[in-house]
């Protein structure tokens, strides 16, 4: 598509109080350090579901998204038009078109379909990034928690990858399996976990915090990344005893540190590897948000939820929910 094709107007969701409202907007301008994308395809994230009662109304949700460049970057850097790209956006992307910065967003190989691409920004670096607080993988003893939602499901892929022996500990509202995925054990009880770990990806938040965190090897890596079950848990200094040198870590994608555009690159080279395939369980028409974000809340989403944006009219897609899905599943 020609700059002189692009329409001066777009559908684009818009944040309300009440949720995402899809409605006609003009389409962005990229400024400096920043190209125009006509999106393909949006994921959404669970952590997404949250803010729209938190926010003024008007703003422009959308983090993780794929597409095509339709405007290059104003002083020439970035890809060329009509490169295919992948990004994590801070806002925005649930729409036609999308301003992304050229240092968030990198390209997607040949055969790589947009609906899997999107799925890496915020889930993806979120695994990539907290399975490197612990170190060197190979040999390694990993424990993910949560494992069969998005940042679970990648993290369980990249730790086999990197060579750990990988348990992961999943709830009973999603079907996935995870041994196909590279874990060598599949846990659904606390009780049936067997320590110590080198590494623990923490998610759940409770007791699961608590009991996993008792299971941390005297030198390992404890990385909180989330609280899925809405339950506090108490630390204090003797939450570590007797294994004074372990290493506790907050984990946040966004002020994680790491350049974006690099680690999507590898997430994406990965993929064209055959290393590791993005678990979509939910995927259909973007105008069918409120059915994909509904099944997350109620956690019925194995792996990530995936939407296709397609121009034009008004259309019911033809996208599915089976509940359940395999690495293979969601193009």
């Amino acid at each position: 598509m020609t700059v002189s094709a692009l329409p001066s107007t777009m559908r684009a969701y818009v944040g309300t109080p009440k949720g995402p409202d899809l409605r006609h907007v003009p389409v962005p301008e990229p400024g400096p350090g920043e190209v125009l994308v006509r999106v393909e395809a949006f994921s959404v994230n669970r952590g997404e579901l949250g803010l729209f009662s938190r926010r003024a109304e008007g703003w422009r949700p959308g983090q993780d998204l794929a597409g095509t460049v339709v405007r290059t970057a104003a002083e020439g850097g970035g890809p060329a038009a009509g490169t295919r790209i992948a990004a994590m956006n801070d806002y925005g992307g649930w729409a036609e078109y999308a301003v992304v910065p050229v240092d968030r967003l990198a390209t997607v190989p040949e055969g790589v379909p947009a609906e899997r691409a999107a799925t890496l920004g915020v889930a993806g670096l979120t695994a990539l990034r907290a399975l490197r607080r612990g170190g060197p993988l190979l040999g390694r003893r990993v424990l993910v928690t949560g494992a069969s939602g998005g940042v679970g499901s990648f993290a369980v892929q990249l730790a086999a990858a990197g060579g750990a022996e990988v348990t992961a500990l999943t709830g009973s509202h999603r079907t996935l399996d995870l041994g196909a995925l590279g874990a060598a054990s599949v846990i659904t009880e606390l009780d049936a976990l067997s320590g110590p770990f080198d590494l623990v990806l923490e998610s759940v938040g409770g007791a699961v915090l608590t009991r996993t965190l008792k299971m941390l090897s005297p030198l390992g890596h404890f990385v909180l990344l989330g609280t899925s079950s809405r339950e506090p848990a108490t630390l204090t200094l003797s939450s570590f005893a007797p294994h004074v040198r372990q290493t506790l870590h907050p984990f946040w994608v966004f002020g994680s540190g790491e350049p974006v555009a690099d680690d999507l690159a590898e997430l994406l080279r990965l993929i064209e590897r055959g290393r590791m395939t993005p678990v979509v369980g939910w995927t259909g028409s973007w105008e069918r948000l409120p059915e994909a974000m509904e099944a997350l809340r109620e956690r019925r989403v194995p792996g990530k939820a995936a939407l296709v944006v397609r121009s034009g009219a008004a259309e019911t897609g033809a996208g599915s929910d089976s509940g359940t899905a395999s690495a293979g599943e969601g193009a």
